[in-house]
């Protein structure tokens, strides 16, 4: 029995036949085997479409794009771990080691793309980090972005761990002059061996914070994301102050804070870990978590609180838009991250 036991996966009865796989399952299981790496392989996955609409009225953007499916930065913490299942994958590990690769990406695109309207929001990575290791073999990333460079008067944001991102410094410049762009590195530690431990695959966070600055050098629009605030692990004031001071002097154009939720998807892969490298924070995170995946009302105005005096201390901006725009906790899970 969990000690989290509303946050337990449900488990498939495995005596009932296996049903017919249909529409993302069944394209899933059809996906080609095109490379491994440690520990993890790539499949192809046709898509029918690149550009998804966000079902969420909640949401501040109305578009969602994530070129590949699972990401191999090995968050604990990830809520996307989820949308696995829906191509019948439900161990929570296969979301960090079966990676897919959305086929004909330009094409798609472009052909979508005529659809979206003035004011009508992109958010790029809401599923999957678009500058995980696979960026690398695959370019899906740099295709979308080499097509939105042909448009004008979008409105795009991208999120990612990565400092992957400056390969593409000069043709987000490029985008920015004739759409509006943000970037934001998310950021959840300046401590490098707390997040080795934490974000297993990703970069460092200096190196986050250092193309930070150099996305702000080169024009394009670039902030800090915190999310999630860990409680009791990275959400001290002393931690959170050396974050937004290293934030400001990397130039960040704001930051901001979420905190840490535990669906069940994550909380299966986030619980053990816990068990691990914090057990003398179980009990707490009990006491936080056996009846619900979302922390207080108290505990997000305290985090909040803090981070508006920190900015106020540093000089550092916000930007109630971007805070909405990834603010997934207020939001079910589900209507976000359905369609992608």
């Amino acid at each position: 029995m969990s000690a989290f036991p509303l946050l337990e996966p449900e488990r498939p009865n495995r005596q009932s036949p296996s049903p017919q796989l249909v529409g993302i399952a069944r394209l899933a299981a059809e996906g080609e085997s095109i490379s491994e790496g440690c520990n993890v392989e790539y499949f192809t996955l046709e898509s029918r479409s690149l550009l998804n609409r966000c079902t969420s009225e909640r949401m501040p953007f109305t578009w969602t794009i994530n070129p590949y499916r699972g990401c191999e930065f090995a968050c604990k913490y990830c809520y996307a771990r989820y949308t696995h299942e829906f191509m019948e994958m439900r161990d929570g590990v296969d979301f960090e080691r079966k990676i897919y690769v959305k086929q004909h990406a330009a094409a798609l695109l472009r052909r979508d793309l005529k659809k979206v309207k003035t004011g009508e929001g992109i958010a790029i990575g809401t599923a999957t980090d678009p500058y995980q290791p696979a960026e690398r073999r695959f370019g899906v990333t740099r295709t979308v972005l080499a097509v939105m460079a042909e448009f004008a008067g979008l409105d795009v944001g991208i999120v990612t761990k990565s400092d992957a991102v400056l390969r593409d410094a000069e043709l987000l410049r490029e985008i920015a002059k004739k759409n509006e762009l943000f970037v934001n590195l998310t950021v959840t530690t300046v401590h490098a061996d707390l997040a080795r431990i934490l974000e297993r695959r990703a970069p460092r966070p200096d190196l986050r914070l250092k193309a930070v600055q150099k996305l702000n050098e080169a024009g394009v629009p670039a902030g800090v994301i915190c999310a999630p605030v860990v409680p009791g692990i990275t959400d001290s004031t002393r931690d959170l102050d050396a974050l937004v001071k290293a934030a400001k002097e990397a130039g960040a154009r704001y930051i901001y804070a979420n905190p840490l939720f535990l669906k069940p998807c994550s909380a299966a892969i986030f619980v053990p870990w816990l068990e691990k490298e914090f057990p003398h924070l179980v009990e707490s995170y009990q006491q936080r978590f056996a009846s619900r995946a979302f922390l207080p009302e108290a505990y997000r105005k305290r985090i909040s609180t803090l981070m508006a005096s920190l900015r106020k201390k540093y000089g550092v901006g916000t930007s109630e838009r971007r805070e909405r725009e990834y603010r997934v906790e207020e939001v079910r899970v589900e209507e976000q991250m359905k369609l992608f």
